[in-house]
């Protein structure tokens, strides 16, 4: 059976992280033009807000940003697996159930990384959800929260809830503090603890288990895929996206040559038109663009230009336009990445 007759069977390499006020629509359209091929994630979207808000808005997309999974906020297995059912009909590729995020909000809310504490009732959900759909279910945890943090409370986390039949479990490499550090803090104090994720994966290698976490080159992910099935980059595909250039070919056999930057832009003028025709201001598909030539020649005026005249009143693509002219043109024709090193990228914590 080939991989779109039974969607459970894909297993993606590489994926961007779900990223509050980052990974909207607007974001993933524009990766897309980088990298057709990997895993791409929502913004966290609560049950409630499904359920009861507009469904368009939270949960719309372009055809052009699949393969996508929506990453759901919430700990009732009876409401997750109705917005399961619903992502479904939309024609997301994968539902995820956020069990990392610290915020004050979550918490309030019983869900994210307080659910670490709470492995049977994520198991339920898990259940409930894979009950209710054909494609895959995964979830996104810490590897520890508060002082339940050792490996072994992870393990049994893992277990517990692979009895539900959980596609994929990724996993970031740090423990979440439910109090006393901000979501940021989060993402930057606790250490990573990458070879807890990897000892998971040969002691449970039966299970698909994705690492993420301070990972911020397409080097590091190699290394990593040594170890575990899959790796998940955040910040750094936000910091850096031009990163992804190269991902295609590196991680799914794509043969194709990466767009050039100049290309990237071009590819985004029609989308910019036709969402500029709506009423929408071509700010919120810009403000995503603006590291596009992050590391690069011409980086700063490209920023400042689309910074100070996207948000201007009535302002079109042909802001975008003026701003590619403060690029060199070596720059806009280079059709690599040009991030090879191993250095961590100081920007991209995720």
């Amino acid at each position: 059976m080939s991989d779109a007759e039974n969607p459970r069977g894909r297993l993606w390499p590489l994926s961007v992280a779900p990223m509050m006020d980052r990974t909207d629509r607007h974001y993933r359209y524009f990766l897309r033009r980088i990298t057709r091929r990997t895993l791409l994630y929502t913004e966290m979207v609560t049950t409630g807000a499904i359920l009861k808000g507009d469904r368009d808005r939270y949960l719309g997309f372009d055809d052009d940003e699949k393969p996508l999974a929506l990453q759901l906020g919430g700990d009732d297995p009876a409401q997750l697996a109705e917005c399961a059912r619903i992502a479904e009909d939309f024609g997301y590729d994968e539902v995820n159930l956020n069990v990392g995020c610290p915020s004050d909000r979550v918490q309030q809310g019983r869900f994210g990384a307080c659910l670490m504490a709470k492995p049977q009732r994520v198991a339920d959900a898990v259940a409930a959800m894979r009950a209710a759909v054909r494609i895959p279910v995964t979830v996104k945890h810490r590897i520890g929260v508060d002082d339940l943090d050792h490996y072994d409370h992870m393990r049994h986390f893992v277990e517990t809830v692979a009895e539900a039949r959980c596609d994929r479990f990724s996993v970031h490499a740090r423990k979440a503090w439910l109090s006393g550090l901000s979501p940021r803090e989060n993402r930057e104090i606790p250490p990573l603890r990458y070879e807890d994720v990897h000892r998971l994966k040969r002691e449970l290698p039966d299970l698909t288990i994705e690492v993420n976490g301070g990972i911020t080159t397409l080097e590091q992910a190699e290394d990593h895929l040594r170890h575990v099935d899959g790796v998940m980059i955040g910040r750094a595909a936000y910091d850096r996206p031009y990163l992804f250039a190269e991902a295609d070919r590196r991680f799914f056999g794509d043969d194709s040559r990466p767009p050039s930057r100049r290309q990237v832009v071009e590819a985004m003028l029609p989308y910019m038109e036709r969402w500029h025709r709506q009423g929408a201001p071509v700010s919120r598909v810009t403000r995503h663009m603006l590291q596009l030539f992050a590391g690069q020649p011409g980086a700063r005026a490209w920023r400042r230009y689309l910074s100070e005249n996207a948000p201007r009143p009535g302002s079109g693509p042909e802001v975008v336009r003026a701003a590619l002219a403060r690029v060199p043109d070596e720059v806009l024709d280079n059709s690599f990445a040009a991030v090879s090193s191993r250095r961590a990228v100081p920007a991209g914590v995720d």
